[in-house]
């Protein structure tokens, strides 16, 4: 268990979560960034989505997942992969655990601000992210002129999961490109003229591996099209992955945990309900290699 005197070593795994599939897009990114380093995905399928359970439940089951990635598989780190689960239990994690290095997700709002030129940024995240005390402090941390369009996605994450789990998406191949479509409708108009919104923010795991629909409804080129630079789109969509990569590699850096290789990093996937609709969604990402493991958290 994690304390003052944690034997952390750098062979250890880290440990990620997240209620379902939408995690693996961050899972990706750590990959990206953390080529040498060990992953422990768990998939809290049984109880998913978060987005629309209450806070005290979502917190329950944070506890309950960490717990048994520091005390069954000795991680030496965790990245909650997922903004509701770091919205109602982030600061609980840390407070029992004040040692161990533990990265949770927000919305890119600070970015968002940064980068927008009309002023005008649309959220989209689930009702629990957008509800949350946590999503209220960040939000009105951010500059005064900047219009902050919100737009709770009921249903998104859930038809997301199922369509990433299913073979050819099943019945939800074509519920996840109508909700959407629905919702960027919701926010207003999009673009750089004056009082649209020029930037999106992604704020839920699960929304960026749905991303060929997010550009297309937003009227953005295809990702396979993109050829100098990204920058060229009139509308920015911000997703949560690298900056949570990024900052996870500062962590372990800083407390000497990083794994010097050479070898390449593995991958366990674990889950609460269905490992193999787990196993399937990680290798449609490319994620689950032969050094993966499926198995029941």
């Amino acid at each position: 268990m994690p304390s003052a005197t944690f034997p952390a070593q750098c062979h250890q795994p880290i440990g990620v979560f997240d209620s379902g599939v939408g995690g693996l897009s961050v899972l990706r990114a750590l990959r990206a960034q953390l080529p040498h380093e060990h992953f422990i995905y768990v998939a809290d399928s049984a109880y998913a989505p978060y987005g629309e359970k209450g806070s005290a439940f979502v917190a329950a089951r944070c506890l309950a997942i960490a717990r048994e990635l520091v005390e069954d598989h000795g991680a030496k780190a965790l990245v909650i992969a997922c903004n509701t689960a770091t919205a109602a239990g982030a600061d609980a994690l840390r407070a029992r655990w004040p040692q161990w290095p533990i990265v949770g997700i927000e919305p890119a709002l600070k970015p968002a601000a940064a980068r927008t030129r009309t002023q005008c940024v649309g959220v989209l995240a689930t009702r629990g992210t957008l509800q949350s005390a946590r999503f209220a402090r960040l939000l009105a941390a951010q500059p005064p002129q900047v219009r902050f369009v919100l737009q709770p996605c009921d249903g998104l994450a859930d038809a997301i999961e199922q369509e990433a789990i299913l073979p050819d998406g099943g019945l939800h191949a074509g519920r996840t490109d109508a909700l959407i479509a629905r919702y960027l409708a919701a926010l207003g108009p999009l673009g750089p003229q004056p009082g649209a919104i020029d930037t999106l923010v992604l704020g839920c795991t699960h929304y960026p591996l749905a991303e060929a629909a997010w550009r297309r409804h937003a009227g953005l080129k295809a990702k396979a099209d993109e050829g100098e630079n990204e920058s060229a789109d009139a509308v920015a969509l911000l997703e949560p992955g690298p900056p949570v990569a990024r900052h996870a590699r500062r962590l372990l850096a800083a407390a000497g945990l990083l794994n010097p290789g050479p070898a390449p990093g593995t991958v366990r996937l674990l889950a609460t309900g269905s490992a193999a609709a787990l196993l399937a969604a990680a290798q449609r990402l490319n994620l689950a290699a032969a050094e993966s493991a499926p198995g029941t958290a």
